[in-house]
């Protein structure tokens, strides 16, 4: 290519380019040559990310270390199983000392083959103990603070009714805690607090309890996860 003709392209791409300037300043100014600012780009927002939705049978299905039963087993029905061969405390009986929802959320929210149902229990969020020690006999519990009115030894000032079952109603059954509490939706609780432990294992609330223990599960396992412990969902 001769010199002339490289010198011709030079001179149609800086006026090409000078065109294109133009056009751009253009867009600054109006028809009386006043200034126009023109918008700042919007930043690109960055995407929402999609929530993981997990599916808790792996839960349900899991073994409770030292009692032979799964978690599905132990929460129906909803009953508070004594095994009198087996150690006592929670799940198999109930100690007064026993810190039986931190056991029952490990036991329903993590993997126990890597986190066992003492993990949550261990996390010094709970008082290391009752203000007032237990009794070593019965009643066992602690004795009142304070003033209390002091008992009737005669027992005349007590009056213990003798009314058949049937004048009574059961307003809230509690037999593991927090199934009832947490796990029943807000719709249900009074049909499942006037149903029996026979309808339970029927499977009449089973939807509702994996219902909820799967919404749970979704709005929390991130937070498991970011607290070093396995949830025991599986990504669905």
């Amino acid at each position: 290519m001769t010199s002339k003709n490289q010198l011709t392209l030079r001179r149609l791409a800086m006026a090409t380019s000078l065109i294109a300037c133009l056009g751009s300043l253009s867009a600054c100014f109006d028809g009386d040559d006043d200034f126009v600012a023109m918008p700042s780009p919007s930043p690109t927002p960055t995407p929402t990310p999609t929530p993981t939705s997990y599916d808790v049978q792996a839960c349900l299905d899991q073994t409770i270390p030292g009692t032979g039963v799964t978690v599905a087993q132990a929460v129906v029905p909803d009953t508070l199983t004594l095994d009198l061969s087996a150690s006592s405390g929670f799940p198999n009986g109930r100690k007064l000392a026993d810190p039986v929802i931190d056991v029952t959320l490990a036991v329903i929210f993590l993997d126990l083959s890597v986190n066992g149902p003492a993990t949550l229990a261990g996390l010094p969020l709970n008082p290391p103990a009752n203000d007032v020690a237990f009794r070593d006999t019965f009643p066992y519990l602690a004795p009142p603070q304070g003033s209390p009115p002091l008992a009737d030894s005669s027992g005349t000032m007590f009056t213990f009714r003798s009314n058949p079952e049937s004048d009574y109603v059961r307003v809230d059954r509690m037999g593991m805690p927090a199934v009832s509490t947490a796990l029943i939706p807000s719709d249900r609780k009074n049909a499942y607090n006037d149903a029996n432990p026979a309808q339970d294992a029927d499977g009449d609330f089973v939807p509702d309890l994996a219902d909820t223990l799967t919404g749970l599960t979704n709005a929390l396992a991130d937070d498991l996860i970011d607290a070093g412990l396995t949830p025991c969902a599986t990504p669905a």
